[in-house]
C-alpha cells in the first residue's frame, strides 16, 4: 500500500513536466480529460479514479448518493446506457465519468447494482509506471 501512495505522489508531480516518462504523460493527459466530466458525474469520476481495487460494486443507491441525485429512469431500465459507447444525451457524462476513470461498466440491472473493472490499459501504464 505504501509503494501505492508513493507512485501517486509520483505521478502527480510529474503531471506539469514534459519530461515524464510516455505512461505517466497518458496518465496525465486521462487527468486533464477529466475537466470533461459533466459537473454532475464528477464524484463519481474521482471516487473510481481513486479506487485502489481493480474492481469496484455500487449499488444504484450508493452511486446515487455519490452524484447527490438520482440516476436517469434509462439507467434502471437499459443496459444499453451503461455499456453503449454512442452519444447518448443522458448517457455520455456518466460513461465519460468511468471511461476516463479508465473502467468499464458491467450493470446487473435486477440487482440493481453495477461492477466497474479497471480497463487493461489502464493496468499496464499504472505497471509501466513503477
Amino acid at each position: 500500500m505504501w509503494n501505492w501512495i508513493k507512485q501517486r505522489e509520483l505521478i502527480a508531480g510529474h503531471l506539469t513536466t514534459s519530461d515524464a516518462p510516455a505512461g505517466e504523460q497518458l496518465l496525465g493527459l486521462a487527468l486533464r480529460r477529466a475537466a470533461k466530466v459533466s459537473g454532475k458525474y464528477v464524484p463519481l469520476y474521482e471516487y473510481l479514479a481513486n479506487r485502489y481495487a481493480d474492481s469496484v460494486l455500487l449499488t444504484f443507491a450508493q452511486i446515487e448518493d455519490l452524484l447527490g441525485g438520482a440516476l436517469p429512469d434509462t439507467a434502471r431500465a437499459q443496459h444499453e446506457w451503461w455499456t453503449s459507447t454512442d452519444c447518448v444525451a443522458d448517457q455520455s457524462s456518466c460513461s465519460d465519468a468511468f471511461i476516463l476513470a479508465g473502467r468499464t461498466a458491467r450493470p446487473n440491472l435486477l440487482a440493481r447494482t453495477v461492477a466497474f473493472e479497471r480497463r487493461a490499459e489502464s493496468v499496464r501504464r499504472l505497471r509501466d509506471v513503477k
